[in-house]
């Protein structure tokens, strides 16, 4: 007959071992402490945005769900031409715009907490934020923490699914705008996230011209793209996807 400290210990073997072990990921902490705690949006209209999607994803077939913030949320609105782009190329692709204008990270993080990730689990997911982080103050390793954290979570809860990362796009009209310099610092740290379902691509390039220049014609307001700048973006980011979850 088995001892009672057997029994005991291959019991407390067997639990464990039904516990999934946490998503790993390459790419170790940027910072020392802990990154902004996930918080909500009080803003009418992100708490709107926010509600569609916990809506969509529960009556709309998607198999790609882009998280993000205005960078991708303004993509679906017809402001400066640019939903047409949108509409040419991702609902094919069962691409669910998932953004709300206006997010930092910890609060794309209370969203994938609060019905962002209630639907069914995604073949793929891309995910762009962290630029509102650094508008705020926050140096670059805050920011891809902010990140790295979003993507822990994404692991955890969508562990077999693709994730697509995407660096920042460019933003100030020169290279050595400090917000572009922040930019750039931030993509070196989050590109090492790379790997185990994670894959990084950095598109933003598409953007500028020879010298590095944000022009304006696709820019208005050197962070928001038009028509013209999204359609710069979509000939890198549609392999992207296609190689992601497959072709449409």
């Amino acid at each position: 007959m088995m001892s009672h400290a057997r029994l005991a210990a291959l019991a407390f073997a067997a639990f464990f071992a039904a516990v999934p072990a946490q998503a790993q990921l390459r790419c170790v902490p940027f910072i020392n402490y802990a990154p902004a705690v996930p918080a909500p949006r009080v803003d009418f209209w992100a708490v709107k945005s926010g509600d569609r999607i916990n809506a969509q994803v529960k009556t709309v077939p998607y198999r790609v769900l882009f998280f993000g913030d205005s960078i991708i949320e303004r993509w679906l609105l017809p402001l400066w031409d640019a939903k047409p782009v949108w509409d040419a190329n991702m609902p094919q692709r069962g691409v669910l715009n998932a953004a709300v204008s206006g997010d930092r990270t910890e609060n794309l993080r209370w969203r994938l907490e609060h019905g962002n990730l209630d639907g069914p689990a995604p073949k793929g997911v891309i995910l762009l934020i962290g630029t509102n982080d650094l508008a705020t103050g926050r140096q670059p390793a805050e920011a891809a923490e902010g990140v790295r954290a979003a993507l822990t979570r994404l692991r955890d809860q969508l562990p077999t699914t693709r994730i697509l990362l995407l660096g920042l796009t460019p933003r100030g009209a020169t290279a050595d705008d400090p917000l572009r310099l922040a930019v750039v610092a931030t993509n070196k740290l989050i590109q090492t996230c790379a790997g185990d379902n994670v894959v990084y691509a950095d598109i933003g390039g598409a953007l500028l011209d020879g010298s590095g220049v944000l022009s304006k014609d696709l820019s208005p307001d050197l962070l928001h793209f038009n028509g013209a700048g999204y359609q710069r973006l979509v000939p890198k980011l549609d392999p992207l996807i296609d190689r992601l979850v497959g072709p449409p």
